[in-house]
């Protein structure tokens, strides 16, 4: 693996540690697309360091087990703004 690759995926897992950012988040921080932060997270990480890949694994299935309440948050706040124009 390139190590510019391995730095920017170390970086993005100490980032998600830290921050407990969602994917969306860390995409536009480091300027890739989530389809990369994805794989990063899920693929090359493990490659690199299983030890903080169990731990990223775990944030991101609680990002997937709560993206339903997120998502209605969002919509509900999209009204909210609708209806006061």
């Amino acid at each position: 693996m390139n190590s510019k690759i391995a730095k920017r995926v170390l970086l993005e897992a100490k980032h998600i540690l830290e921050t407990k950012d969602t994917i969306r988040t860390i995409s536009n921080i480091f300027h890739v697309s989530k389809s990369t932060v994805h794989k990063d997270l899920h693929e090359r990480l493990l490659e690199i360091d299983q030890y903080q890949y169990q731990q990223v694994d775990e944030i991101l299935k609680y990002h997937t087990d709560v993206r339903h309440i997120r998502g209605g948050e969002s919509t509900r706040k999209k009204y909210e703004k609708l209806d006061t124009n």
